[in-house]
Parts: structure tokens; sequence; C-alpha cells
């Protein structure tokens, strides 16, 4: 997989790996219910057969249907976009991106979320991170 996880795909395939990503898993037609303005199911099912040629899906059979699963852990594509993110964005700066989410309009944070962010950054510092 590319070092990002949208890397080398059209906006129709990103859209179709964001379904995925978010669901975990889906059948063409789940895919089209939550994309923009969706083409035709063959289009959409054609654009997932793309996908797994390139590696990036691959399907399990239920029954007649197909269901799709992104081809790497969404854990993965995760660190993966937000290290993208962080490098054009921060100039590879986690405290910068840190700061910017923290100053978001719409951040609200609990207690809960402070005392899951200070062990977080208790244990990075531990590691020498």
């Amino acid at each position: 997989m590319p070092r990002e996880p949208h890397e080398g795909l059209t906006r129709r395939e990103r859209q179709i790996m964001d379904v995925l990503f978010r669901t975990g898993k889906g059948t063409v037609a789940e895919v089209m219910e939550q994309i923009p303005d969706p083409p035709s199911y063959s289009a959409v099912r054609a654009t997932l057969r793309v996908l797994e040629d390139k590696g990036r899906v691959r399907h399990q059979q239920d029954g007649p249907r197909y269901v799709y699963v992104p081809a790497v852990a969404t854990e993965t594509a995760r660190h993966a976009a937000l290290q993208h993110i962080v490098n054009t964005f921060f100039d590879g700066s986690a405290d910068r991106a840190m700061a910017a989410l923290l100053q978001m309009g719409d951040a609200k944070i609990t207690d809960g979320d402070l005392a899951r962010l200070t062990a977080l950054v208790k244990r990075a510092r531990d590691e020498g991170r």
C-alpha cells in the first residue's frame, strides 16, 4: 500500500474507500447509499473491481453477493493518513497538529478525554518520544 491511503486513487475511488474505512465493509448497494451523487450500480461494482486489482480492497462471498473490505486495517490507514496530514500541513510537528485540533471551534474535551490524552502524553514521554 502506498504511504498515504488515497495516493494514486481517483476521486470516486477515494469516496468508495472512505465508505469502506468508515463502515469496515460493504456491498455495492451499501457503498452506493453512502457516496454523494453515486453513479450506476455497475459503475460502482466496476470501480470496486479496479480497487481490488490495485490491492486496495478484497471481497468475501456472502451468498450471491460480494462484501468488500479494505485490504489494510483501518488503524494502519488512519496512521498513514494522519502522518501525511502532519507532515504536509504542520511541518511534521505533532504538537502543532494537536494544538490545531484543540483550537477547532467544535472541539469538546470531556474530563475523560483529557485524562486519556494526559495518559498518552505521559506514555510517549516515558518511551522517549
